[in-house]
């Protein structure tokens, strides 16, 4: 087994952990009165988010060690993403407006206007 193979593993488990344990452990300081939920409410919410970081690492990782030209598109959108998902709290915005800035910046880039 290759050590990079077993060094990504280790990451995408440890992100995937943290995303699941951090709105635990940072989302019960915050907790108001009138959050109805639980920490299995917590943990639900977090599934979501950690399923997607994940399923981004695990597939982007390899195709982008094969096509280096793919890394700055796919990091517009995973920062698009991000800071969707800051603002509007909505898995299904975040992800299509992320994979519509890469898309975008993939064929931009690959045209080579920017």
């Amino acid at each position: 087994m290759s050590s990079q193979i077993l060094l990504i593993g280790v990451l995408v488990g440890m992100v995937n952990f943290l995303f699941r344990y951090l709105p635990l452990r940072l989302g019960a300081s915050r907790a108001s009165g009138s959050l109805k939920r639980g920490k299995v409410g917590a943990v639900l919410d977090s599934i979501g988010i950690a399923s997607i970081c994940a399923l981004l690492i695990v597939s982007s990782v390899p195709e982008i060690q094969q096509h280096t030209n793919k890394l700055l598109p796919t990091l517009i959108g995973c920062l698009t993403l991000t800071l969707c998902f800051y603002r509007t709290r909505s898995i299904v915005i975040s992800t299509l407006l992320g994979a519509f800035c890469y898309g975008i910046a993939f064929k931009y880039l690959s045209l080579g206007i920017i």
